[in-house]
């Protein structure tokens, strides 16, 4: 979706982008979210933030939920037409009075303001994106999904007289109309990508497409020049 040329440099020529540092403390907010709403699975109840938004639902209990949930493992699926099994590990899923599976994603971050609706920056269209996945993997494997998902968005806020060892967070509920009809079109880009033998064009819009050209640029075009000199400045 961003950009083919890293896409084929990592998948098929195994040249992945750099990794950028874990979010640890995201990583916490939902593992301790999972164990908050696993209690309201165990007893069958609806979660105090459903009752807040009026949301008729509990949590969804399933054999290989925790399979789903696992990284590197997740819900996956292998689709006959192009020969690649998706797969994708969900943070939680609720259901209806209808029967009707709803995705949820939880999402942390500290902004001001309230965080009620999501923006149309880059990331949250990949929010967005990554819970259409979702769904289509849900139904893919026979389950009945509703279109609607639902983001719990937890915001830290800033506005403490001291932080006194503790975090405090405000929590929302923000739903989220899916669009799964994209999927297998782009299933078969990907494959029409992966069995090329010619690596795709560099993208302007890409940040580590840009790097890549402008060091090799600077590399050749500054290597003559600091053979002429006899000092170099750094800046840290």
């Amino acid at each position: 979706m961003e950009c083919q040329r890293c896409f084929y440099l990592d998948n098929k020529l195994g040249v992945a982008r750099p990794r950028g540092p874990s979010f640890t403390l995201n990583l916490a907010v939902d593992a301790l979210l999972k164990k908050e709403f696993d209690i309201h699975r165990t007893n069958k109840s609806t979660h105090p933030l459903m009752e807040k938004y009026g949301l008729d639902a509990i949590p969804f209990s399933h054999k290989q939920l925790n399979t789903w949930r696992e990284n590197f493992e997740g819900i996956e699926y292998y689709d006959p037409n192009t020969g690649l099994t998706v797969s994708g590990a969900i943070d939680d899923v609720w259901v209806n009075p209808k029967g009707e599976l709803l995705i949820v994603d939880y999402k942390a971050t500290s902004k001001d303001g309230k965080i009620d609706v999501l923006g149309d920056s880059p990331w949250e269209d990949q929010y967005k994106r990554q819970m259409e996945v979702y769904q289509w993997l849900l139904r893919k494997n026979g389950f009945k999904v509703s279109n609607t998902g639902y983001f719990v968005y937890v915001n830290g806020r800033k506005d403490g007289e001291a932080f006194d060892a503790k975090l405090e967070f405000d929590v929302t509920l923000i739903p989220n109309i899916g669009d799964d009809s994209w999927i297998e079109d782009k299933l078969k880009e990907i494959k029409e990508c992966l069995d090329s033998d010619k690596v795709p064009a560099d993208s302007k819009e890409c940040d580590f497409c840009n790097y890549r050209k402008l060091s090799r640029e600077a590399m050749e075009g500054t290597v003559k020049k600091k053979a002429a000199k006899n000092s170099s400045t750094l800046f840290l």
